[in-house]
C-alpha cells in the first residue's frame, strides 16, 4: 500500500510545487513507484513534470467529480520517471461543484482506493489555501510535509497549518500526522534565516528534516524546460539536496502508520 503525503502550506510562494516534483523525481531515481497528484488549478506540478496541462482529458477534475477514474486520468512522465494525475484551469470550477456532491471532502480518498497498490508513494501538491481541494488531500494522506522559508511571517503561517492538521486529525483522518518541516530557499548568510531555523529545530525537534534546500538558480530554471531540477541538472546543489531529502524520506517511511 502506498504512503500518501501532502505537500502543504497555506502560505503561497514557499516552494510546494518545487518540492513535490523534485522529491518525486528523487524518489523515482531511488527505485520508488511514485504518483504525483496536482491539486492546484494552476497546474504547475503538471507542467513541471513534462505533462502539457492543456492536453489533459481526463484530468484530476474529472476524477473528483466522478466522471473518470485515476487509471484513465494518470499520465506517465518518461523524463521525470513518475506518474502524474494532472490539473488544469478546469480544476478551479471543481471547488464550487464539490459543495453539492456527496462525500465532498473524501472524493480523492475514494478515487485512490483502487490504485494505492500500484505505488510506493503518492505526493499531493496542495493549493496555497485551506479549500475543499486541500481538505481532500489531507483527508486521504498519512502525513504532511511542510516546505517553508525561514522568515518571521512563515512562523505565523506554520502555526495556522499545524492547527489545521490537528483539526483534520481529530475530525476526519486519524492517520494524518506531521511528517516533517522542510527548510527551503535557504541562505545561510542571512542571520534571520539562521535564527528562524534554530527556532524551528528547538520547537519541533526531529520533525525538522535534516536536509536543507538551498536557494538555487537551476531549480528555478528547470520548470521552463518541463523538468524537475533533479533531472534538469543532477549535479546542481539544489538537485543534490533533493536527492538527500529523498533518502531521508525513505528512511522515515518505516515510522509512518499504514493506511
Amino acid at each position: 500500500m502506498a504512503r500518501i503525503f501532502c505537500i502543504a502550506n497555506q502560505k503561497g510562494g514557499v516552494g510546494k510545487t518545487t518540492t513535490t516534483v523534485n522529491l518525486a523525481a528523487g524518489l523515482a531515481a531511488l527505485g520508488q513507484r511514485v504518483l504525483v497528484i496536482d491539486l492546484d488549478p494552476q497546474g504547475n506540478a503538471t507542467m513541471g513534470s513534462g505533462i502539457d496541462k492543456r492536453s489533459l482529458d481526463p484530468s484530476i477534475y474529472d476524477v473528483l467529480i466522478g466522471t473518470a477514474d485515476v487509471r484513465s486520468a494518470r499520465r506517465h512522465s518518461d523524463k521525470a520517471g513518475y506518474d502524474v494525475l494532472g490539473a488544469n484551469r478546469e480544476l478551479a470550477g471543481a471547488e464550487i461543484e464539490l459543495v453539492s456532491l456527496e462525500h465532498r471532502d473524501r472524493r480523492l480518498k475514494m478515487a485512490l482506493h483502487d490504485v494505492t497498490a500500484d505505488y510506493d508513494l503518492i505526493l499531493i501538491d496542495c493549493p496555497p489555501s485551506l479549500s475543499l481541494l486541500t481538505l481532500n488531500g489531507l483527508n486521504c494522506a498519512h502525513g504532511v510535509i511542510v516546505p517553508m522559508q525561514c522568515e518571521y511571517f512563515a512562523l505565523e503561517g506554520l502555526s495556522d497549518l499545524v492547527n489545521t492538521i490537528k483539526q483534520v486529525y481529530a475530525n476526519l483522518n486519524r492517520d494524518l500526522q506531521l511528517i516533517g518541516l522542510l527548510r527551503v530557499m535557504f541562505d545561510p548568510r542571512i542571520t534571520l534565516q539562521q535564527q528562524v531555523s534554530e527556532q524551528l529545530k528547538d520547537h519541533f525537534g526531529e520533525k525538522v528534516f535534516n536536509t536543507v534546500i538551498p536557494r538555487n538558480v537551476r531549480l528555478a530554471e528547470a520548470p521552463s524546460y518541463g523538468l524537475p531540477g533533479v533531472v534538469f541538472d543532477p549535479n546542481s546543489k539544489g538537485a543534490q539536496a533533493f536527492m538527500a531529502l529523498a533518502h531521508e524520506v525513505v528512511a522515515r517511511i518505516g515510522d509512518i502508520r499504514p493506511g
